[in-house]
């Protein structure tokens, strides 16, 4: 049946390798709204292939993947999750397949990983969040330590959040103050807990009238008229690229390269750009509210070294803040 349905295709101008079939399971940290919309993308310009997808943080992603590696059932075909450190863990474990032919033009190179492992599909910056009322507006990081900031700090932990942990590992990392910054922080009576989505909430109603939070949550809230502003503060922001990745054990390995290709390509970076995120291709475009590409200083990053410190710096950061 396969090599008749081949032979129909061909006759009819049509690659073999284009008609995709069956089951595409996606775990994913992306918002529920962003993963529906990424899916459907995808389904519209593959009908014989059904996405699955399964969403929660990070960690839970990879709590839930773990589990059922050692059960020796894993799901997922693919990944799309916040950090490049989790995909560093894969790819050393063997979880990862490597996808050379991968379609990366007008990616930048020093955002892939050199064994095609995994891919970036977006720059996602932690900055900061102000509500409109607030009695300053900041615009270095240094800021969140003022007299005016005290007891109305909310922020992600890193203990919950993958992109809170490349935050706090990339501050750290190229602020003066290194943890001295996180202390001064804890001083000044900010609270950890939760993912981005708390501090939006606790920014946006007031309870806190600054946070640490990736970029896109408040610039959509703000124009949906939250009073609330998002600052790239001087000294530069952290940024997570999102990656995707399919899984060595992967079942649809087929799809889910159709998968990575559509979402690295011209139509899946545009996808990114009206779901509001920088795209990981710069001929792709900006969402609206974003400033122009040059004035986003995005601070250096070593995902192999976060990756080998991951247990200390979490012991750290729990220490530092008082957690």
């Amino acid at each position: 049946m396969r090599t008749f349905l081949a032979a129909l295709l061909v006759a009819a101008g049509v690659s073999p390798a284009l008609a995709l079939e069956g089951k595409l399971v996606l775990y994913t940290s992306q918002p529920n709204t962003d993963a529906q919309q990424t899916a459907d993308a995808f389904m519209a310009k593959n009908p014989g292939v059904t996405v699955e997808w399964v969403r929660d943080g990070t960690p839970k992603i990879m709590a839930k993947l773990a589990a059922e590696i050692e059960a020796g059932h894993p799901q997922p075909d693919v990944l799309l999750i916040a950090d490049i450190v989790t995909m560093e863990g894969l790819k050393k474990e063997g979880r990862l397949l490597a996808f050379p032919e991968a379609e990366i033009a007008g990616i930048d190179e020093t955002l892939i990983d050199a064994d095609r492992t995994y891919f970036p599909t977006k720059l996602i910056t932690t900055g900061i969040v102000y509500n409109t009322n607030a009695p300053m507006v900041p615009a270095s990081w240094l800021d969140l330590a003022k007299p005016e900031a005290k007891g109305q700090i909310a922020m992600p932990s890193p203990l919950t959040s993958g992109a809170a942990m490349i935050h706090t590992v990339t501050l750290t990392g190229n602020l003066e103050q290194s943890w001295d910054f996180y202390a001064g922080l804890a001083e000044n009576g900010a609270q950890a807990s939760g993912g981005n989505g708390d501090v939006l909430k606790a920014v946006a109603g007031g309870d806190k009238l600054y946070g640490m939070i990736v970029d896109f949550m408040p610039i959509r809230e703000k124009a949906k008229g939250a009073p609330v502003e998002f600052v790239f503060p001087t000294e530069g922001v952290s940024a997570v690229t999102e990656p995707v990745a399919i899984l060595s054990t992967a079942r649809n390995p087929e799809a889910a390269k159709s998968f990575v290709n559509f979402l690295l390509s011209e139509e899946g970076q545009k996808l990114a750009v009206d779901q509001g995120y920088i795209p990981a291709r710069a001929d792709a475009g900006l969402p609206q509210g974003y400033p122009d590409r040059s004035a986003i200083k995005v601070l250096g990053y070593d995902a192999a070294a976060a990756l080998a410190n991951d247990m200390a710096n979490k012991e750290k950061f729990t220490e530092v803040m008082g957690q």
